[in-house]
């Protein structure tokens, strides 16, 4: 063994008998006292928990045991549950301004209020441009047409209407029509009162069942300038814009006019488009009579008019 090594372990024996080993007793009551500090942390710690948990419960659960409270008013929660019937308490819910929604019926910009799929509704026109109104076909052209201020339908036993109070604008004109087969510069075989009319938004269809009503309310007539009885009557339509009316007039031809006891006929169709009426009143030439076919075709015509106009 080296002399270094040697004088380390001298030095270490001259330490080590310097000091004073603790007697075993001692140790023994040191580590009991350090369980039984522990074991009081730990009871306390329990007895904080069991304190805090009762706590939660007389605020859940009222002393006579009725329903929970109510949770906070943005945050959701179950219904409350009860075994007795009686009053619950009520809490008034309120919205932070960060998530205050906006109203369901609230517009921007003067608009109509929205529909259940969000699509707000357009608004009515307020002018009638020349294209709302239709081209006759090319076979049918005559090169008669004339705009005009006139009655929008024929005289129904004086009937009014009062939709009329609800109209933003109308306008009409008169056009003749021939048949595909006759020359371009022949007689017209019949005419038509042509109009166009914009109501306020939703009482266009006011128009059209006030319109059915006076058709009905008025089965015979003599008009102011003809001794004859006309009838009426309400004809099947067919699918013509939103909704339509079609009617007739109906009266024996005057003596030496049309064949002998034939009936002259006039047709008349209203057709709505949205908040616009455009009607079709067919009038004839010259004692001719109405051809539902022809007024079916051109009826069509109006419409896509009236709706490529609206587009």
């Amino acid at each position: 063994m080296s002399a270094e090594i040697s004088n380390l372990y001298r030095s270490l024996t001259v330490v080590a008998d310097g000091m004073e080993v603790t007697h075993p007793e001692l140790v023994r009551r040191r580590a009991d006292r350090l369980a039984r500090i522990r074991v009081a942390g730990t009871a306390v710690a329990v007895a904080v928990l069991l304190g805090g948990v009762a706590v939660g419960g007389r605020l859940a659960f009222s002393a006579d045991g009725s329903a929970p409270l109510p949770p906070p008013a943005d945050t959701p929660g179950p219904p409350p549950t009860s075994s007795t019937p009686g009053p619950s308490p009520s809490v008034s819910p309120t919205l932070s301004t960060s998530q205050s929604p906006t109203p369901a019926n609230s517009t921007s910009g003067g608009r109509p209020p929205a529909s259940a799929t969000g699509a707000a509704a357009p608004r009515p026109p307020t002018s009638i441009p020349d294209r709302a109104f239709f081209r006759l076909a090319a076979a049918n052209e005559r090169g008669l047409e004339s705009w005009a201020k006139s009655a929008m339908l024929p005289a129904l036993c004086g009937a009014s209407y009062p939709s009329d109070s609800a109209v933003v604008q109308r306008r009409g004109r008169f056009l003749a029509y021939k048949k595909p087969e006759q020359p371009a510069e022949s007689v017209p075989d019949g005419s038509y009162r042509h109009t166009i009319t914009i109501y306020r938004a939703g009482r266009a269809d006011d128009a059209l069942r006030e319109l059915r009503q006076a058709v009905r309310d008025c089965p015979t007539q003599k008009l102011s300038d003809d001794t004859r009885t006309w009838r009426q009557r309400l004809l099947t339509s067919g699918e013509y814009g939103d909704e339509s009316v079609l009617f007739e007039m109906r009266s024996p031809y005057p003596d030496g006019m049309g064949e002998p006891g034939a009936d002259e006929v006039r047709l008349v169709r209203a057709v709505r488009i949205g908040d616009v009426v455009t009607v079709l009143w067919e009038q004839g030439w010259e004692s001719t009579t109405a051809e539902r076919a022809q007024v079916d075709a051109d009826s069509r015509r109006a419409v896509a008019a009236i709706e490529n106009w609206l587009d």
